[in-house]
């Protein structure tokens, strides 16, 4: 049954990760570098505070520039506080109802308030895969 399997089980946990201090500059230069769309932001003790995707650094960019200000900061300024997580052991029926209902592309994946791990909509067609395989 598709209930037995957890997001754990199918999250990534190799992440990219910014803390709230990061620069926006570097942060721009990850998402570039490793082509992706958005990193959560952790605190000194692991727990997710924030998410710094593209849309924030433009807003970021454009927020400098409207104000002529001198182009820079750090994430903490920019990024989105308002998370929409998943919890570890949340079946992945779940997650693809969270999917669905809030239109998200990825969810964070947290244990205790600590981030370990991202899944994504495509992890969970993955585990229905693989649960259609196995029968």
């Amino acid at each position: 049954m598709l209930r037995s399997v957890k997001a754990q089980d199918y999250m990534c946990n190799d992440l990219i990760t910014f803390t709230p201090e990061t620069d926006l500059f570097d942060a721009i230069n990850q998402l570039l570098s490793y082509k992706i769309t958005g990193a959560p932001v952790v605190d000194k003790n692991g727990c997710l505070v924030g998410l710094m995707s593209e849309v924030d650094c433009l807003k970021a960019i454009l927020t400098l520039t409207y104000h002529e200000e001198e182009m820079g900061g750090i994430v903490g300024t920019y990024m989105s506080e308002e998370v929409y997580t998943i919890n570890h052991d949340a079946d992945i029926i779940k997650v693809a109802e969270e999917f669905i209902n809030n239109k998200r592309r990825r969810l964070p994946v947290v244990k205790d308030g600590k981030l370990i791990g991202q899944i994504s909509r495509r992890d969970v067609l993955r585990a229905v895969e693989n649960f259609a395989k196995d029968g």
